[in-house]
């Protein structure tokens, strides 16, 4: 499963206008027309996809159920991505 909010450098609970946002600044970074970058067009549709449930209160709220369900499914992996994700931003900082 994509992980939307990372695709758009978002938390959880970002508002309409922060998801806008977002998306106007990444879409322009990746675009293809701008951006050389071999991975550019997957990131770019990645952003868009991300754009595109988001945006929608009924797709957003199926997928924000959905995250939910996977941190019941599979606690063990949930809490590996956690940590990992975790380690990932103190090791950055440092």
């Amino acid at each position: 499963m994509s992980e939307h909010y990372a695709a758009l450098g978002l938390k959880s609970d970002a508002t309409l206008a922060d998801i806008k946002k977002a998306f106007r600044q990444k879409a322009s970074q990746f675009h293809p027309d701008r951006n050389s970058d071999p991975d550019a067009p997957a990131r770019f549709r990645e952003v868009q996809e991300a754009y595109d449930v988001l945006s929608d209160d009924d797709k957003r709220k199926a997928y924000d159920d959905n995250r939910r369900r996977n941190l019941l499914d599979d606690p063990a992996q949930t809490a590996r991505e956690i940590w990992q994700g975790y380690f990932q931003q103190v090791l950055n900082r440092t």
